[in-house]
This record gives structure tokens, C-alpha cells and sequence, in this order.
């Protein structure tokens, strides 16, 4: 890591998003969810009885003995950067921090009432000091979306659900319910990769980021243009094969895949929606509470309906494809039906 050295970078000059809401960065199929679930009052307290089976003091215990935890005095860089990037979301409180012994490029954002963030010692060495800025952005915004907490509901409901298999068909509800909370866990994913960049403010950063994990670090040997094109060329499915393997190679993924998650980053820069954030527009806290589930549903719902349009055009295809290899086979039966019956012309 770039900054055990002792020696600190100068401070770059971000903006600080005052009382920003998680709303502002959360994609809308996440958002979706949230809103609905944060308006049901005394919601998340029923949930932390429901969890009352995992020990959260046990859990942070098991960290505090097997791992290190991120203070003044160790891993004093990412202790800066999580305090840095806290006030540029104006976070009311800051996890705790640890770093655990792993040759994975991963980090986590664990508990209920008070979420710790957990990052591989890997990644600490994959990334600089930037790129973590972001990661740690990543999870924070996982702690301030209440990931942990709807996670938790979302996995106790697919627990409940094992009954279906003993069900004629259940196995077949399952497997949707299954890919349902998938689908959505991936999501809260994007949503998180939008508090990174809104914390590091800087895209290439977390471009750079994604790029390393998809690597493995080789950064000299990349081009972010050819990454984006690489990014481009796997969203955009060439036919129906390609879209039903893609929907089967990440079912049971938690994350999209980088090259995916750094596509879809860039698109939601593009969209403006960062910058006019930045500029000082976006939810406040205070109106949380208030916060239409309406909105966001309408939200949610043109979200699906732009990546529906764009599956309908590998389906259009296919549809032309087969219409036209009917004909074709339609027109050489006939031929053949006239020959036998003798009414060819010839």
C-alpha cells in the first residue's frame, strides 16, 4: 500500500455532500427496495429480533482477534481514508475497520446495528491509495444504505423458502425467489460503486480500480479504452445464446463482474447524474421518512424497461432470424410437394 511509507500525500480538494441521502447514489432497482422497506416503521427493529440468532458482539469479537483493526497507529492511511471519505458523505458515524490476512481482492460490510467494513490484504496490496479511497467509498455506502440490515431480511425469507423444495414445483419457486434476491443483491453492488466515486470524486480512479480486479493488478499491460469496448461487446449480447448464458454464468454471482461493473459506472457519469450531484443536487437525509414509494417504484420500473428494450433487439433478431428460416423452409416443402404431385411447372 502506497502509503505505509510514512509519507502523506497532499490532500486533494473534494466536495463535501451535506446531509446526502443514500437515495442519491442508490440504482434505482436498489432504491426501489429500500424505500419501500425504510417507510414499514419499527421495520428494522422486528428485523434485529428476527436476526437475534447471529451474535453481532460475536462477530466483531471474531475480528478483533483474527484480524487487525485499522486505528491511528495501524494502517494509518486507510484510518485517513475512511475518515476522509466519512466527511465527504457526511456520514453521522464511521464503521470500524479491519484488515484480515487474505490473498483475495474483496471487502465486506458486516452487522446489523453497528456495521464494521473488512478488507482483504490483498487488495491492499492490488491497490494504491486512491483505489482504496474508493473501495472503502464502496463500503461505507453499503453501511449508510442499510444493505446489511435488508440483506439479512432478504436471506432469512430464502431460508424460510427451503420448504418449497419439498413441494411439487417448489424447487421451480425457489430458484426464482433465489434469483430474485440475487438480482437485487447485485444491484445494491452498482449502488455502492456509485458512493465510491462520489467519495474518491475522481472516475479514473475508479475505473483504474475495476480494472486491477479484473487483472489482478497488470495495470501497465491495460487500456482503459480497450477494457470499455471489452465491457461494451459483453453488454451487448449478439444473440439469444449469449443473453441466456448470461443471465445462467451470474444467477448466483453476489457481484456483477467487473468489467460490467466498471460499464455501468461510466454510463451512470455520463447520464449527468454524478456532476449534478456534486453541483449540491441531490436527496437530503431529512426527507428519508417521506421519501414516495411511488417515485421510486416508477424509477425502478424504467430501469428494467431499458435493459428489457435492449433484450428485446437480441430477441427481434432471433424472431426475424426464424421467421425467415421458416419461409425458406416453407418454400422448399412446396417445391417439393409440387414435384411429387406432378404440378410443377416445368
Amino acid at each position: 500500500m502506497a502509503g505505509n511509507t510514512g509519507e502523506k500525500r497532499p490532500a486533494k480538494s473534494r466536495v463535501t455532500l451535506t446531509d446526502i441521502s443514500s437515495r442519491a447514489w442508490e440504482h434505482p432497482a436498489d432504491k426501489g427496495a429500500l424505500v419501500a422497506l425504510r417507510r414499514l416503521k419499527g421495520f428494522d427493529k422486528l428485523l434485529k429480533t428476527m436476526s437475534g440468532l447471529i451474535n453481532e458482539r460475536a462477530v466483531r469479537l471474531l475480528y478483533l482477534g483474527s484480524a487487525v483493526k485499522v486505528d491511528e497507529r495501524q494502517f494509518a492511511d486507510l484510518h485517513r481514508s475512511l475518515a476522509e471519505v466519512g466527511a465527504v458523505l457526511d456520514a453521522p458515524e464511521l464503521p470500524e475497520l479491519y484488515v484480515q490476512a487474505s490473498p483475495m481482492f474483496n471487502a465486506m460490510t458486516i452487522g446489523l446495528d453497528k456495521p464494521i467494513i473488512v478488507v482483504d490484504s490483498g487488495l491492499l496490496d492490488l491497490l494504491d491509495e486512491d483505489e482504496l479511497r474508493f473501495v472503502i467509498g464502496h463500503e461505507l455506502g453499503h453501511a449508510l444504505s442499510g444493505h446489511a440490515l435488508y440483506r439479512t431480511l432478504l436471506m432469512r425469507l430464502l431460508a424460510l423458502t427451503g420448504v418449497l423444495s419439498s413441494i411439487p414445483l417448489g424447487g421451480i419457486g425457489f430458484r426464482v425467489i433465489t434469483a430474485a434476491l440475487m438480482e437485487w443483491v447485485r444491484k445494491s453492488e452498482l449502488s455502492a460503486d456509485r458512493a465510491g466515486l462520489l467519495a474518491t470524486q475522481e472516475p479514473a480512479v475508479a475505473f483504474r480500480a475495476h480494472m486491477k480486479m479484473a487483472s489482478g493488478g497488470h495495470l501497465d499491460d491495460l487500456d482503459q479504452t480497450s477494457f470499455f469496448a471489452q465491457g461494451q461487446e459483453y453488454d451487448e449480447a449478439q444473440d439469444i445464446r449469449d443473453a441466456v448464458l448470461k443471465l445462467l454464468l451470474i444467477e448466483n454471482r453476489t457481484h456483477p463482474f467487473p468489467v460490467s461493473r466498471a460499464s455501468e459506472l461510466r454510463r451512470w457519469v455520463d447520464s449527468g447524474d454524478y456532476t449534478r450531484i456534486l453541483g449540491g443536487d441531490y436527496p437530503r437525509r431529512e426527507d428519508d421518512a417521506t421519501a414516495p414509494v411511488s417515485e421510486a417504484a416508477q424509477e425502478a420500473a424504467r430501469s428494467y424497461s431499458e435493459a428489457f428494450r435492449d433484450s428485446q433487439d437480441v430477441l427481434g433478431r432471433l424472431v426475424h432470424d426464424v421467421a425467415g428460416w421458416l419461409g425458406s423452409a416453407r418454400t422448399w416443402l412446396d417445391d417439393q410437394l409440387r414435384r411429387r404431385t406432378g404440378t410443377d411447372d416445368a
